[in-house]
């Protein structure tokens, strides 16, 4: 394992590794048939619009994914990974490109021909995209936003878990050769309680992902509280959540997890000052963008015993890795420091029913746009449209 982690990074670092093997499933194009394609895109015989998918191996690292649902609308022509200087040519007389999570900026999109009339991100989040290039160009936008909800549901309710009986403080302590525990039959100081009746805090609380969470503690006997805009009335809901104001959120929960999309508003959203009005014996779990919570913050928070530990399943400034988190990053210090630190590379949305559904659900956002029906995103105001 640790040698097949090491070469998957070692592929996304070296670019004379990435140039080998990249294309999967690529379907030769032929030239258009029954009329013209837009803009000097690419159809097949069978008239199916040319599509490109960029980092295929970001959702197919393990080859368990089938791409036969696309393949059924469109010509697919699949690249393991691309980078910034490779993507421009391999758009190339595409309609449609396919992306998961990696950076679209605007001097990229600005660069793509005209052929190119539809994104799909094959995921929730698409702040990874430049929306006022897409309208520049003339591109529309879709997104996947509910494929993810039960894998984040349970993974949320597993960092959960893991943290109320310091699971991961015993699986540190028996890694570095340390049987202190495995001798003494209990767990000393560490944390390690019920979570029945515990308060767990969902900001942003009232969304796809959320609910499926609420759903879930609440079977479990926690109490839910919620915040949400501040047009949002408070009080409880009939599915047993109590929506109060953050600041509230923050005082009385057991654990606290960010359920927000990542925007200027929400960028360090989880401050020095959210932690402040924390109980120190909170845990701070975040499944969601890494720039949702300050960094900076929640290291001081760790050091200072403003809150019992934490779960980090993102980080940094890009939307989720890879690129892996930096070696130098003071995550790492803090992982070693404190026995109640849990840190994983964004896998809550990776379970394979989540992967395989999300490439489905991109192939009927396709078919749609090849009905001409409007997709998912309003691309006036970037928001998504439901």
């Amino acid at each position: 394992l640790a040698q097949a982690i090491s070469d998957h990074i070692a592929l996304w670092r070296k670019p004379s590794l990435r140039a080998r093997d990249r294309v999967r499933g690529r379907t030769k194009k032929s030239p258009t048939a029954g009329g013209p394609a837009p803009s000097g895109a690419q159809e097949d015989m069978a008239g199916k619009k040319a599509c490109v998918m960029l980092n295929a191996a970001r959702l197919d690292f393990d080859g368990r994914i089938s791409w036969d649902k696309v393949k059924e609308t469109v010509d697919l022509t699949s690249y393991d990974i691309s980078n910034d200087e490779e993507i421009v040519a391999r758009v190339q007389g595409a309609e449609i490109v396919m992306n998961k999570e990696y950076p679209l900026p605007g001097k990229l999109i600005r660069a793509f021909p005209d052929s190119v009339k539809l994104i799909c991100e094959a995921g929730t989040g698409y702040n990874n995209i430049d929306i006022e290039a897409c309208r520049e160009k003339g591109i529309a936008l879709c997104n996947v936003p509910e494929y993810t909800t039960e894998a984040m549901g349970d993974y949320a309710i597993t960092l959960v878990l893991a943290l109320s009986c310091s699971l991961g403080a015993q699986m540190k302590a028996l890694a570095k050769g340390d049987r202190t525990y495995m001798q003494q039959c209990h767990l000393g100081q560490l944390p390690h309680f019920e979570i029945r009746g515990k308060t767990f805090g969902i900001i942003g609380g009232l969304g796809y992902i959320a609910q499926n969470i609420t759903k879930k503690a609440l079977a479990l006997g926690m109490k839910v509280i919620a915040s949400d805009l501040p047009t949002t009335p408070l009080g409880m809901r009939d599915n047993g959540v109590e929506v109060v104001t953050v600041d509230d959120l923050y005082a009385r929960s057991d654990f606290v997890i960010p359920m927000v999309p990542l925007n200027a508003h929400t960028k360090g959203l989880v401050n020095a000052e959210a932690f402040d009005k924390m109980k120190p014996t909170a845990f701070l779990i975040n499944t969601a963008r890494g720039p949702i919570v300050d960094q900076d913050a929640i290291v001081d928070a760790l050091r200072k015993k403003k809150i019992a530990g934490a779960a980090l399943d993102v980080f940094g400034e890009g939307s989720a890795p890879p690129p892996p988190l930096p070696e130098d990053s003071p995550l790492y210090d803090v992982f070693k420091e404190f026995d109640n630190v849990i840190l994983t590379p964004h896998i809550g949305w990776q379970r394979m029913e989540a992967r395989q559904r999300v490439v489905n659900t991109v192939a009927e956002n396709i078919a749609k746009y090849a009905r001409g029906d409007p997709m998912n995103i309003d691309m006036q105001t970037g928001l998504p449209i439901r």
